[in-house]
């Protein structure tokens, strides 16, 4: 058997040394270093080779001069004594060679820190923090509304983890998120759902987590479950679990997450929420607005608070306290949450108000008013339920769901009819309507001429994300709103259109086809995820508003509460309301219905002492059972 060489072994067990990294290098040159000094302070001592001017030199003092003339060459220039001079100059040689090794070491190193940091391998140190862990498209909004629910915060920093590099990551958001304030945004690179990778963003000191679903990937649900799943069972799990957030794409995993997430996670399935939006705005024009108005952070949200002074005091007696303000229901001592209780529900020790404000700080109490106008109220009676007729142009992840929705607020005999060019569909069992699907482009002007559009009393337009990428999709939306606006036009009808849209920017662009409602699919996700990330208390309130059990949002006929014509104050409003078993929050003006620059007519939680006169078309904003 072949024996390796001495010299093979030195050079396997050197390149062994220099494959243990910067530290072992450094050791290294250290340890030549002082051999060098060693080896050649003995040679100079052995042959007496002393300066000239030293007489019988000291060993100590020989080492020292040795390495000082190792660190630094200049220092040889005084030596005297040609033997003294040989052996300096080899030291100083030497020397020469480990200094610029170790300057090579310590910049590869240094460049080797700064790659890596630019990477986003380092850990992040921060307390109280917000951590989005993965990146979609819904990240921009998401890091949008922080910023904003933060300015009252002081400093906040929002950290992202994602499978993307993090220079990528930065100027994204730094593009499309627009301005931050004084909020710090760090991105790290690595995978959400690796253990190693996952304390990088430090999860077990931040105040809130989002988990989102990664965009292009064929089981979006199944990444986001393993996060979860890495995140509740991770070493540096605390004491007290996680506030975190997540979304979904198919409700049929929603038990599996609800296990893996325990009750520390709560889980928002997206085309849930982007269903029961569209199917409640197509039947409530401007009901999108006021939604928007509730899940951003810019303009009025919803706030818990605690009232004293108005424990033992009525539910109504809540509404009327509040000058600047609106009561929407009770938040009671064991975690109930009651929207739109009976008027003289008793507010309980304890308790808390939900109320609708500009902002935390604006919550206060006011002096109810003396006498409320009561002359001016309308009594009129709900019309019975009519069958109604819906079309649906086009197809998307959310039809199934929307359709089951639509079945639980139509009337028996209700119909909705399904335009798309693939053919049959597999549609949900329905109650109350017949559905029945057409084959067609609903982008092309001769399948909508062939539908009578008119004769429908909703239009829902939905954006084909599975045939087309979103941009394209948008705009296959916009022509297809476009043939809408010409054939009412036309026709000198008044067609009710609410439109899914992808992009909030393409939104914009679609004003000009005077839809009533625009569904931003991926920003009202967005929103709620923030919303709930911030207080979780919110999400029952969410899972109230959006279900067909309990009180819902409605915009009825302002004649329903108001004589037309009269002026009065919204006290008289909140009276008409509570006459009905209703929460009044607000009202839409007509004039303005299709008017972004006056958010289309809406007014959520006006000053109550502000009188306004209703005309023909306006419309009162409630919370009503149905």
């Amino acid at each position: 058997m072949e024996t390796p060489s001495l010299g093979e072994r030195v050079r396997y067990w050197f390149d062994t040394v220099m494959s243990r990294g910067t530290i072992a290098l450094m050791a290294l040159l250290g340890v030549a270093t002082i051999v060098l000094v060693l080896v050649v302070g003995a040679l100079v001592w052995l042959f007496r080779a002393f300066p000239d001017d030293a007489g019988d030199g000291d060993f100590i003092d020989i080492l020292w001069g040795g390495l000082m003339r190792t660190l630094d060459p200049g220092t040889m220039g005084g030596d005297a004594g040609w033997g003294f001079r040989i052996f300096m100059l080899v030291i100083t040689i030497g020397g020469l060679i480990i200094v610029a090794s170790l300057i090579g070491i310590i910049s590869g190193a240094f460049d080797d820190k700064v790659a890596q940091l630019r990477k986003g391998r380092s850990r992040v140190l921060e307390h109280d923090h917000t951590l989005i862990l993965g990146w979609s498209p819904k990240v921009h909004s998401i890091v949008s509304e922080l910023a904003l629910a933060n300015e009252s915060r002081g400093r906040a920093t929002i950290v992202i983890l994602a499978d993307k590099d993090k220079v990528e990551m930065e100027d994204d958001l730094h593009a499309h998120a627009g301005p931050l304030g004084h909020t710090r945004l760090i991105c790290r690179t690595g995978d959400p759902k690796s253990l190693a990778d996952l304390h990088l963003g430090s999860p077990q000191w931040a105040r809130s987590i989002i988990l989102l679903a990664p965009q292009d990937c064929d089981d979006p649900d199944a990444e986001v479950i393993k996060a979860a799943l890495a995140l509740t069972n991770g070493p540096s799990r605390p004491d007290g679990g996680y506030h975190a957030v997540a979304e979904l794409s198919d409700p049929a995993n929603l038990e599996v997450a609800r296990l893996v997430g325990r009750d520390e996670v709560h889980w928002v399935i997206g085309p849930e929420v982007i269903g029961r939006i569209t199917v409640q705005s197509c039947r409530q024009s401007g009901l999108s607005v006021v939604y928007q108005e509730f899940l951003d952070f810019e303009g009025d949200e919803l706030y818990f608070t605690d009232q004293p002074d108005l424990v033992g005091r009525t539910y109504f007696d809540a509404q009327l306290a509040f000058g600047n303000c609106s009561a929407i229901g009770l938040l009671t001592t064991d975690g109930r949450v009651l929207l739109n209780p009976p008027a003289d529900t008793v507010v309980g020790a304890g308790d808390r108000i939900v109320v609708v404000a500009s902002d935390d700080s604006e919550i206060a109490l006011g002096d109810p008013p003396a006498s409320i106008d009561t002359a001016h109220l309308a009594s009129v009676s709900p019309r019975p339920p009519a069958p109604e007729r819906t079309l649906v142009l086009g197809v998307s992840t959310v039809l199934p769901m929307m359709l089951s929705e639509l079945d639980e607020y139509v009337a028996t005999g209700s119909e909705v009819v399904v335009v798309t060019p693939r053919g049959e569909l597999e549609l949900p069992p329905l109650q109350h309507l017949s559905a029945r699907v057409v084959d067609g482009d609903p982008a092309k002007r001769s399948v909508l001429d062939s539908l009578d559009v008119a004769g429908f009393n909703h239009i829902i337009l939905l954006a084909d994300t599975e045939a087309y990428e979103p941009e394209q999709a948008d705009s296959r939306t916009l022509v297809t709103l476009l043939h809408l606006r010409d054939i009412a036009d036309r026709t000198d009808i008044d067609l009710n259109i609410v439109s899914e849209m992808l992009d909030d920017a393409n939104r914009e662009l679609a004003e000009v086809t005077r839809a009533d409602d625009f569904i931003v699919s991926d920003k009202l996700v967005a929103l709620m995820l923030t919303q709930i990330s911030e207080n979780r208390a919110l999400a029952d309130v969410f899972a109230q508003l959006f279900s067909p059990a309990g009180s819902e949002i409605y915009l009825r006929p302002a004649d329903f509460y108001v004589i037309p014509g009269a002026t009065v104050d919204f006290y008289s409003v909140l009276e008409a309301a509570r006459r009905r078993g209703e929460t009044a929050i607000g009202y839409r003006l007509a004039e303005a219905a299709h008017d972004s620059r006056r958010a289309y007519g809406v007014r959520v939680n006006p000053v109550k002492a502000d009188r306004i006169t209703f005309g023909k078309g306006d419309r009162v904003i409630v919370l009503a059972e149905d």
